[in-house]
């Protein structure tokens, strides 16, 4: 068997750019809000409190308020995937610590100005921590971005596409699940790809055990991840197959352990909600006739639903990312390099199997939602299409990179300041309520909530420390950049 070796050693993106890209997302979706009684924040809500407060994972005392639930031998569930449920429990225990009360000491009622500061305490601190996640995976995109091209800007202007650049901004400020899915899907990849790019990183336990920790979790917050999952794992092995024997069975029995562990926590919480491990909240749903449909809503690709879900003014991704619109043709550029060409494969597949997945789904409209919720798995691999247009483009092909991640970015601050889950009867959300809301400062602030601030005076602190962040990110990027470039690839 042939042994693989390192063309050249993978750039690495620069730290200080790390650290304040890190910071910069993190603040954006800590600063911004969403519906604390949205069904899907609420439903979670509602569980992780019954689990921190009561012990167990019903939900019969919030089940008047629950929109999203499941039912089970006369009592009521959320019918979510507990992963979220699960990383909320320590914001519940810490707002319970820190304002000294419980859920029993308000009315349950969502007119109830005390019950409703009580559940926003508690979501906002889980947003915090789960931002964090999303934080972290911008990082190690603009790390792999800069690996495969050489260039720290082109890394950077890949993070900023997709943590900010998409809704996944938006959807980090709610406790739905798919920023942290996208997030775990994107460390999971770079865990992959770092992880064997050179004899120094295939010795080291850490890359698999990231790798099946994240997906493994991944699986845990959503069911639906294992499709992604699952090219991210083929692709790993891909990698790695010109290893020998001894090698490869170490890293895949890490690998394997840590995604076990991961799914540990979803199957004790199925055994203290239904006793039995071998049973899922969407079995027992309520008011969604659809999830009877094919697999809990699943049947075939629609290639109407598919055109709706790109171009279509409701849920049009290009509508909400018009940067993303470029993507196909930086993804075209990485399966043609002989170093990037797996990569390349790897994203167009994982971008492909969650649009079709999307296109499956009865729901695939995803309810109350700004752009097409569930597609949002693939934003850091239609981003990842951005960097070698970069590198690769100069002049007016750079400016224009640069006008269309102005534009996305100004219209993802707009949708997470003003509404990620816009009704769906709404014809163009992006227009109204999203813009016309946002011109009109009719937006949700951390600041506006808690300390009582205009929402001028919190949009303007928010620009005040956002602005000078990007503009030192893009100096200190340039800055950094490196000659030659170099690039990975692993060679059978």
């Amino acid at each position: 068997m042939a042994t693989m070796t390192a063309a050249v050693p993978p750039a690495r993106g620069p730290h200080g750019v790390a650290l304040v890209l890190f910071l910069l997302v993190w603040l954006s979706c800590v600063w911004f809000g969403s519906n604390t009684y949205n069904p899907n924040n609420a439903t979670r809500l509602f569980a992780a409190i019954s689990l921190v407060e009561d012990h167990d994972a019903t939900i019969d005392e919030f089940e008047a308020l629950a929109g999203d639930k499941a039912t089970f031998g006369g009592h009521f569930y959320t019918d979510k995937n507990p992963g979220v449920t699960l990383m909320t429990l320590p914001a519940v225990w810490i707002g319970d610590a820190v304002a000294g009360d419980t859920a029993r000491d308000h009315p349950i009622a969502f007119t109830d100005a005390g019950f409703g500061r009580f559940l926003s305490l508690r979501m906002e601190i889980a947003v915090a921590m789960i931002a964090l996640i999303v934080a972290l995976a911008s990082v190690l995109l603009l790390d792999l971005a800069t690996g495969i091209t050489g260039s720290p800007r082109a890394g950077l202007i890949t993070a900023l596409a997709y943590a900010l650049g998409t809704p996944i901004w938006g959807w980090s400020t709610t406790l739905f699940g798919h920023a942290p899915v996208s997030a775990l899907l994107t460390i999971a990849a770079w865990a992959a790809w770092r992880g064997s790019s050179g004899p120094r990183e295939l010795a080291r336990w850490r890359y698999p055990l990231l790798l099946g920790l994240s997906l493994g979790w991944a699986l845990v917050i959503e069911l639906s991840a294992v499709l992604p999952g699952t090219v991210i794992a083929l692709w790993a092995m891909w990698r790695v197959r010109a290893l020998p024997t001894a090698a490869l069975l170490r890293l895949g029995a890490t690998t394997a352990a840590a995604g076990i562990v991961a799914l540990l926590p979803m199957l004790a919480y199925n055994l203290i909600a239904f006793g039995t491990v071998f049973r899922v909240g969407y079995q027992g749903v309520v008011g969604y006739d659809g999830m009877n449909q094919g697999l809990f809503g699943l049947t075939y690709p629609h290639p109407d639903v598919l055109l709706q879900i790109l171009f279509g003014a409701r849920r049009g991704l290009l509508f909400v990312a018009p940067l993303l619109v470029l993507a196909p043709l930086g993804l075209a550029r990485l399966v043609r390099a002989p170093a990037t060409r797996d990569l390349g494969i790897m994203a167009s597949a994982l971008v492909v199997t969650v649009l079709l997945y999307n296109a499956s789904y009865f729901y695939w409209h995803g309810g109350y939602s700004t752009g097409p919720r569930h597609a949002m798995p693939a934003m850091a691999f239609l981003a990842l299409g951005i960097s070698p247009l970069w590198r690769d483009w100069r002049g007016q092909g750079r400016a224009l990179i640069v006008v269309l991640l102005a534009l996305t970015l100004a219209i993802n601050l707009a949708i997470a300041a003003v509404e990620i889950t816009a009704s769906d009867v709404d014809p163009f959300p992006l227009l109204d309520p999203v813009l016309r809301k946002f011109l009109l400062l009719e937006i949700r602030t951390v600041a506006g909530e808690w300390w009582g601030w205009s929402a001028a005076r919190a949009l303007a602190l928010y620009l005040v420390l956002a602005l000078p962040a990007l503009w030192f990110l893009f100096r200190a990027a340039g800055l950094s950049e490196r000659a030659p470039r170099g690039t990975t690839a692993l060679v059978a």
